[in-house]
């Protein structure tokens, strides 16, 4: 299926793997996928956040979901870009639905290619407690406004 992916997508899909070691997580979550796709400028400016953003509230809601069973957590410290984890993560079982959910899209538009725009599509489709969905709500954007401009 990947080679059906736009260059955009397959970075983006590449880059949740090193999102998800960075974080030191077994798999890649949709999280991840969120994350990396904001990696793109374009993208990012067309959604109002970008990536160093969603990091920091991705860390923000792992700190209050450890406080809230009583661990108590110091400021993640940056590894300087070093991949944590050595194992290649594989991917959660709700970050597969997206990839199936985004040529799902692109296949309703008669695309020929998956992009990067129909996997964002796919993620503002997650309902909470779906971690792309805690990750958006917990972000300062408008994910009905977002999907009016991927649209367009």
């Amino acid at each position: 299926m990947f080679e059906r992916f736009a260059r955009s997508a397959r970075t983006a899909v590449e880059d949740a793997r090193f999102e998800a070691s960075r974080r030191g997580d077994r798999r890649i979550g949709t999280d991840h996928l969120l994350i990396a796709l904001l990696r793109d400028e374009t993208l990012a400016q067309l959604i109002g956040v970008d990536a160093t953003a969603a990091r920091q509230a991705a860390d923000q809601l792992d700190r209050t979901a450890l406080a809230a069973i009583g661990l108590a957590v110091g400021e993640f410290e940056s590894n300087g870009g070093a991949v944590l984890n050595s194992r290649v993560p594989l991917m959660t079982v709700s970050a597969k639905t997206v990839i199936k959910l985004a040529l799902s899209k692109a296949v309703a538009e008669k695309a020929r290619i998956i992009s990067s725009r129909h996997l964002m599509l796919a993620l503002l489709d997650r309902s909470e407690p779906d971690p792309a969905a805690s990750l958006l709500a917990a972000l300062p954007i408008d994910p009905v406004a977002i999907r009016g401009r991927l649209a367009a």
